[in-house]
């Protein structure tokens, strides 16, 4: 299997990969023709992989989100932008590096993105504090969203993140407050916002930069205001009945779809986006420059007016 890192419920596929990869070493060495043996077994692998990756469980696709090899922010910043220009700091504090945020653009069309960033490796992730944004990392990116709507750039957000950072200097700098001022000022911003997630989508940690006029996921992916751990902890007063929480929350795209969360799933290659980042950095800059071209031929006020209607809708009660 593509990659070095191999989730648990993915074990079954890696055996019988390694079953074909024994069987040509056994082939070579022994000077025999196995060719319909190892067809046979290649075609079983075929087929069992496309059953397995189209059939997981809400569980094993916020496994999947989490996968340490899958694209991150900047990944696909590189791959689906032709300039990008990244801008440091919230004229405050300091400068977050669990967000980047920049100018960028995608083909011909000028754009400022926002995104959570993780890193890779613990040298990595210490730096990017494991992708879970600081005060000012929200700030930061209010900062680039006000500089959008100044000068008419629409906003892209890349959401990828396990939360808002919950430290004690975080709290003291006023987290609450900043996402709470970025959901407002996202509410009314004039012009077009397009929220995708492409891994973790936790909690007001994510809400804090996901806002918008559309909500585009990626198939592995997740979102919901908190994680099937911490629901579990609380609801079953046990983690480990995580499996259970996801199915409860129902927190894939597909159930965010059915729901009129999310407005679009994008496909990801089999066995998830870590297997060909260029392929699916190519579905994404296709559906964002569909849904630009879609959003920008709506006059602002009515677009703040949709917005805003759209999460009147969301959700249900009875008085």
């Amino acid at each position: 299997m593509a990659g070095k890192y191999i989730l648990n419920f993915e074990k079954p596929l890696q055996e019988l990969e390694e079953k074909i990869e024994a069987t040509k070493r056994s082939a070579l060495e022994r000077g025999i023709d196995m060719t319909k043996e190892i067809q046979g077994l290649e075609a079983k692998l075929e087929k069992a992989s496309t059953d397995f990756y189209k059939s997981l469980s809400r569980w094993q696709r916020v496994q999947m989100a989490r996968h340490p090899e899958r694209p991150y922010t900047l990944d696909y910043i590189e791959r689906i932008t032709s300039s990008w220009f990244e801008m440091h700091g919230d004229r405050h504090f300091a400068d977050d590096k669990a967000v980047v945020a920049g100018l960028a653009e995608i083909d011909t069309e000028k754009v400022v993105i926002i995104g959570q960033q993780k890193g890779r490796g613990t040298r990595d992730n210490l730096f990017r504090n494991f992708g879970m944004p600081r005060p000012e990392g929200y700030r930061k990116a209010l900062r680039l969203m006000n500089l959008a709507a100044r000068f008419n750039r629409p906003v892209i957000s890349f959401i990828d993140t396990p939360g808002a950072y919950p430290g004690i200097g975080a709290e003291e700098r006023g987290q609450a407050e900043a996402i709470a001022r970025n959901l407002m000022i996202m509410s009314t911003l004039p012009v077009p916002i397009i929220i995708i997630v492409i891994g973790e989508g936790a909690s007001g940690g994510a809400l804090g930069m996901g806002v918008g006029d559309r909500l585009l996921m990626l198939e592995n992916t997740w979102f919901s205001v908190i994680s099937p751990e911490g629901c579990a902890s609380i609801l079953y007063r046990d983690a480990s009945k995580a499996e259970d929480a996801a199915d409860a929350m129902r927190v894939t795209p597909q159930d965010l779809v059915k729901m009129g969360v999310c407005d679009r799933a994008l496909p990801e290659p089999l066995g998830g986006a870590h297997r060909d980042p260029d392929a699916v950095a190519t579905t994404v800059k296709s559906a964002l420059l569909e849904t630009l071209a879609e959003l920008k031929a709506i006059p602002p006020d009515e677009l703040v007016a949709a917005r805003v209607s759209r999460y009147e809708r969301l959700g249900q009660w009875q008085e």
